[in-house]
């Protein structure tokens, strides 16, 4: 009769096991003021906040909240940069985002020299826009943007849309 000691002494290690291992949640910074080179998770610049990034590593995604500013310059973003009703947003500087880009019914923007592997989008803002000597893997797509948005030199790999259509 050993089988049915080692089937239970079996099944009590597995589900002890599985008690212990917890699914890997990642984390959210709040940033307010400067990051400098440090790693994070994902990133969210809340209401009415600034944020610098310089040389700053995000695993995951850049939400910027209402009457918020992101400045960032020479970053790296594996996932996506989203703001909506933003102050201000700014991607610069040999900055890289694996995803989107997408900024709505907010302020003003400036993205420069800058590698995107999605679409950048711009849709509903009121302020300067400005988009220059980007390489974007996918489409750049501006709409209802007061003023529209200026630029050029960028390297586009899918289409330029509506009041991108000639940057």
């Amino acid at each position: 009769m050993r089988t049915p000691r080692i089937i239970l002494t079996t099944a009590a290690v597995a589900a002890g096991l599985g008690a212990v291992a917890a699914p890997a949640q990642a984390e959210e910074r709040t940033c307010r003021g400067a990051l400098g080179a440090i790693t994070v998770d994902n990133l969210r610049v809340p209401q009415d906040a600034t944020c610098t990034l310089t040389r700053t590593y995000v695993k995951g995604t850049v939400k910027v909240e209402r009457g918020a500013t992101l400045k960032a310059d020479a970053v790296r973003v594996i996932g996506n940069i989203q703001a909506e009703n933003h102050r201000f947003v700014s991607v610069r500087n040999s900055s890289r985002v694996d995803g989107s880009l997408q900024v709505k019914q907010g302020g003003g923007a400036t993205v420069s020299n800058s590698i995107f592997g999605s679409d950048v989008q711009f849709f509903t803002n009121a302020g300067a826009i400005s988009i220059t000597s980007n390489r974007i893997n996918g489409n750049l797509q501006c709409k209802e943007n007061r003023p529209a948005p200026t630029g050029g030199a960028n390297i586009v790999q899918g289409n330029k849309e509506d009041q991108c259509a000639r940057l």
